[in-house]
């Protein structure tokens, strides 16, 4: 069994707790600690007792909180060793990380906490480095697939295994080229190192889902080039040309940018 909170999922600060009865994790850490412990708190989770953090990528919406989690909480943060560059030279990282609490990882190589597994893969963004998470129990699969610029061979391949996914769907495309953005930031959210649209993230789970998918949640929202309910409809279309009904085949949701969900409780 395994249980899920998103803390946040936006450009402001990005968190997701995961745990199973012997293990509690962080993937990302870009929320304030005040408003982590309080967050956690109100669903009967204590900040102290997770176990580790694991990283994403460098950009400041993933890491703010590092380096207070590791220092006031002795929380181990595992990334891979271009990430933690890239956490050592970011002016948002006000204390940083000493070597006792920095932990590198290897991509495709597993990190046992307990009883889960966890698994970095590279996905493409214009940070240091970036990595996927692959979270698995002896029952189940679940992957944090967020900032991403498109869908990658390794990425489909992750998609079709999982049985539950926090997938980035980023922008509405003619929202964001119809919109006040600059052409150089247009583009480099176009591009393939950006971020990922809603049509392409909804084919990328049309084309490589199995059908062992339970259920997605869509993050990373923009605030200005998206909405939640055109997301969640983009989704419902794009599936439905594949014969897929949201609903019905697996469950679409949208996590709120700003406001932690309730805590979920996955069961096979």
């Amino acid at each position: 069994m395994l249980k899920f909170i998103s803390l946040g999922s936006s450009s402001s600060g990005n968190c997701y707790y995961l745990a199973t009865d012997k293990a509690q994790i962080l993937v990302d850490a870009g929320i304030a600690v005040r408003s982590l412990k309080h967050d956690l708190k109100d669903r009967g989770v204590m900040l102290s007792d997770i176990d580790a953090v694991f990283i994403t990528h460098d950009h400041a919406d993933h890491i703010k909180a590092v380096g207070h989690l590791a220092h006031d909480y002795h929380l181990p943060i595992y990334a891979t060793e271009e990430v933690h560059r890239g956490i050592n030279r970011n002016y948002c990282v006000t204390t940083k990380l000493t070597p006792e609490y920095t932990k590198i990882i290897q991509k495709a190589q597993i990190v046992e906490m307990a009883d889960m597994r966890i698994t970095a893969f590279t996905v493409p963004h214009d940070s240091s480095d970036c990595v996927g998470y692959r979270v698995e129990t002896d029952e189940e699969v679940f992957l944090i697939i967020t900032d991403i610029g498109h869908a990658t061979e390794l990425i489909q391949q992750e998609v079709s295994q999982a049985n539950y996914i926090v997938m980035e769907s980023n922008h509405d495309v003619d929202m964001l080229m119809m919109g006040p953005y600059p052409s150089y930031l247009k583009g480099r959210i176009r591009s393939g190192r950006g971020h990922i649209s809603n049509a392409d993230s909804a084919r990328l789970i049309a084309e490589h889902a199995s059908p062992a998918l339970k259920r997605v949640w869509l993050c990373h929202l923009s605030e200005e080039n998206n909405h939640p309910e055109l997301a969640r409809k983009t989704y419902e279309t794009v599936l439905r040309e594949y014969g897929l009904v949201v609903g019905v085949d697996f469950q679409v949701d949208v996590l709120r940018r700003k406001q932690a969900s309730e805590l979920i409780i996955l069961t096979t």
